[in-house]
């Protein structure tokens, strides 16, 4: 909770923060790098920093948390700290780069307001970083000490052993461990952050959902080619899909995310969207393992059928459930469609879900918004839809 000195205040420029934490996050990550280069050689990756959404998701996380701590004084907004630790976990952030991040943050703060950052203001805003820091900081030595890790070496090598061409942008990898050190078996639904040394010799980290449970030797994850048209190519991707080889070695973080599947006898609804596919795959490879006996609908939305990824294998998975039906929605829908297949975008009004069910989404988000927000006027508690997002959360603010 806010000191009863910093309350008034935070309260009175909240507003004014507001309005201008967009362009206060442009300028600290501008300044943040420029003081500390060194951060965006494996922490940071520069391709949200190209496209703004990591200035975008820093901006939304701040005036959440600080609107939470105003509105809300006495409740922990649990769902946006769990969402940016178990990130900063898989990145291996340490304690100690919190302060860099206050120092730069609180500069950008004045930079941008100027003589409106009165040492009261500035007060009040420090206590506001640091109750989110601190919680933050807690949570995160948490997560380390359940997998009785350290932020140096959450970090395990993997040799590549199959490359399987899914469709004409998606690949999926099977790697094996190389050490004897023990490694964490993954959560239905988790990802690990994947680190590589680029052609410019600067690493950088990039998160892929397992697309299959794994035994602790071997994961499975399917990476999609972005190729830009117009914007940037994707070049841990790129690098993904032209270089690397079956026999290279691959540096992968502990399993990490908190869109974990919940273990009950519910039915379940998992929808997806393009390679967002991907968490849920692995969701239902968890189930086929363990034997579930849950009513499962899967529902998949996608350009044409050639760029369904992970298709037979979600296939052959359902099948080996006894209530479980695939409903699938193509912009370019087959000649003739098959079973379950539509056309146009997903509409999950035009199917029968079943009642009382646990629903999980992942996909570009404004496929999530609409697909949320018609499950919600049929009358599914929002407490039933867990989302989860690729890159930046740019969907926390809207949840607090």
């Amino acid at each position: 909770m806010l000191s009863d000195t910093s309350y008034p205040v935070v309260k009175a420029t909240l507003p004014v923060v507001g309005e201008n934490i967009q362009e206060i996050a442009r300028r600290f990550y501008g300044h943040m790098f420029g003081e500390h280069p060194e951060l965006l050689d494996g922490l940071f990756n520069r391709g949200n920093q190209a496209d703004g959404r990591q200035q975008q998701a820093l901006a939304g996380s701040v005036a959440a948390y600080a609107s939470h701590l105003v509105n809300n004084p006495t409740q922990v907004p649990d769902h946006l700290l769990s969402r940016i630790a178990h990130k900063h976990v898989s990145l291996g952030l340490r304690p100690d780069q919190y302060q860099i991040v206050h120092d730069n943050l609180m500069w950008a703060i004045g930079d941008v307001l100027g003589e409106a950052v009165t040492p009261e203001v500035a007060a009040a805003w420090d206590e506001v970083y640091w109750l989110m820091a601190n919680a933050l900081i807690t949570k995160e030595r948490g997560l380390y000490d359940a997998v009785r890790l350290s932020p140096e070496t959450i970090w395990r090598t993997w040799r590549v052993v199959e490359k399987i061409p899914e469709t004409a942008d998606v690949v999926t990898f099977v790697v094996e461990r190389t050490d004897e050190r023990e490694v964490k078996r993954s959560l239905p639904g988790q990802y690990v952050t994947l680190r590589m040394r680029m052609p410019d010799g600067v690493h950088q980290p990039r998160q892929y959902s397992l697309t299959r449970a794994d035994d602790g030797h071997h994961r499975v994850f399917a990476v999609k080619r972005i190729r830009g048209n117009g914007t940037p190519a994707g070049e841990m991707s790129t690098l993904l899909h032209e270089q690397v080889g079956i026999g290279d070695e691959l540096t992968l973080s502990v399993p990490s995310g908190d869109v974990v599947l919940e273990y009950s006898d519910r039915p379940l609804v998992l929808a997806s969207a393009g390679i967002g596919v991907t968490p849920m795959a692995g969701m239902l490879s968890h189930l086929v393992r363990d034997g579930a006996q849950r009513t499962v609908r899967f529902l998949h939305a996608d350009s044409a059928p050639e760029d369904f990824p992970l298709r037979a294998q979600i296939e052959a998975d359902l099948a080996r459930l006894p209530e479980a039906r695939l409903e699938s929605w193509f912009e370019r829908p087959a000649a003739v469609p098959g079973p379950g297949e539509h056309a146009g975008f997903m509409d999950v009004g035009a199917v029968e879900l079943p009642a009382d069910a646990q629903y999980y989404l992942c996909g570009p988000l404004p496929f999530m918004q609409a697909v949320r927000s018609s499950l919600i006027a049929r009358g599914v508690p929002p407490r039933d839809i867990q989302y989860e997002v690729f890159g930046p959360d740019l969907w926390l603010a809207d949840f607090e």
